[in-house]
């Protein structure tokens, strides 16, 4: 008999070297972005300019309770969103029941008394941060080994981008902190803009990199809005459970005001009566630079005429969101230039919806892995 030829064991698939990328904004996009990357082995270091992760998802806390006075609630339709948040979040998902929003003209008359809804409402508990704070937990957490693969570094703005000093093939950032030291942070093998695109344009401007994601980005619009919110504590009162209209949720035609919502109508939420009104896309362009304290006198105007609510507020403050709403999106999931290995996401890209940061932030990830 013929001895067998002894045979070779087979050779390991080649696996790719792990990079080390920094993520630049903390808003759902980029803590999608970052988690992503670091479940794919990758060195993560995520940077945002804010005290928290949330972007506009962020949720403003006082003695009266918080108010959600960016993204309101979201819709889930995409398949891996809905996974993702049945397998990660169940713990702090609640759905809404404005799913029924009311719909009114200029005088807070309902124009449409019972809309069928049409999809579940989401919010986060106890404020629309706590998703992105929930997926934004392992970015800061040591491994099994002990390591530390990624960190999150907040209250740090991002002025520049450059070639790394020390490795020119990688690159450094250039940053300001909270008290206005500058930082070097260097040794990045790729860099991710998780911001709204005119910021994306001025730093890669600042930079001098990337003419043609600058280009690329040009034709993408987003409308400010001016947010109000309120807070009625007088309303807690035996027989009185509430002031106002009886609907929870609308949205209006009024010429100052688009959204209005009362915050203590959402699960995990405190009691006390609150109400964020957010002006309109077109109002609050005309507005934009005028003085807060002249804002909010005209919303709790407008406000008023909405909902009949005459009483005086014990709380009431504005909010200036310079780029809030997509009126023009770029029309695709993300922008990359491989060779330079800079990336591009956010919800401007597909939309202005919570989903379309989360969609943009994975699919760059998926490329980028």
């Amino acid at each position: 008999m013929k001895p067998r030829r002894p045979t070779s064991a087979p050779l390991p698939t080649p696996v790719a070297p792990l990079r080390h990328v920094a993520v630049i904004g903390g808003g759902m996009a980029g803590v999608t972005c970052a988690r992503t990357l670091l479940q794919a082995g990758h060195r993560v270091t995520l940077i945002e300019k804010s005290r928290g992760f949330g972007g506009r998802m962020s949720t403003r806390r006082t003695e009266f309770g918080g108010f959600d006075h960016g993204a309101q609630y979201f819709t889930v339709r995409d398949a891996r969103f809905e996974q993702v948040l049945r397998l990660t979040a169940t713990t702090v998902v609640r759905p809404w029941s404005a799913s029924t929003v009311r719909v009114l003209d200029e005088f807070g008359h309902v124009l449409a008394s019972a809309p069928p809804p049409t999809e579940p409402h989401f919010v986060a508990t106890p404020g629309m941060n706590a998703l992105v704070a929930l997926w934004a937990q392992p970015i800061a957490r040591p491994d099994q080994h002990g390591r530390l693969p990624a960190q999150a570094l907040v209250q740090m703005r991002v002025t520049q981008i450059e070639r790394d000093a020390l490795h020119p093939q990688q690159w450094q950032l250039r940053a300001e902190d909270a008290e206005g030291g500058q930082r070097v942070l260097g040794g990045f093998d790729q860099v991710v803009l998780a911001i709204p695109h005119p910021q994306v344009h001025d730093l890669l401007l600042a930079s001098g990199l990337a003419p043609e994601l600058r280009q690329a980005i040009a034709p993408v619009h987003v409308a400010p809005c001016w947010t109000l919110m309120v807070a009625y504590p007088q309303a807690m009162q035996p027989g009185l459970p509430h002031l106002g209209p009886q609907w929870n949720a609308a949205r209006s035609t009024h010429h100052r005001i688009s959204w209005l919502a009362r915050e203590s109508s959402k699960p995990g939420r405190d009691p006390i009566e609150r109400w964020t009104v957010q002006a309109s896309p077109d109002w609050s362009t005309r507005h934009l630079e005028d003085d807060a304290e002249r804002v909010k006198a005209k919303l709790l105007k407008g406000f008023s005429e909405i909902t009949g609510i005459r009483a005086t507020p014990t709380h009431a403050v504005v909010h200036r969101w310079r780029f809030a709403q997509t009126r023009t999106p770029l029309g695709r999931s993300h922008l990359i230039d491989t060779a330079l290995g800079i990336g591009l996401c956010g919800d401007w890209c597909l939309g202005h919806r919570v989903e379309d940061a989360f969609v943009s932030g994975l699919e760059l990830a998926l490329a980028m892995a």
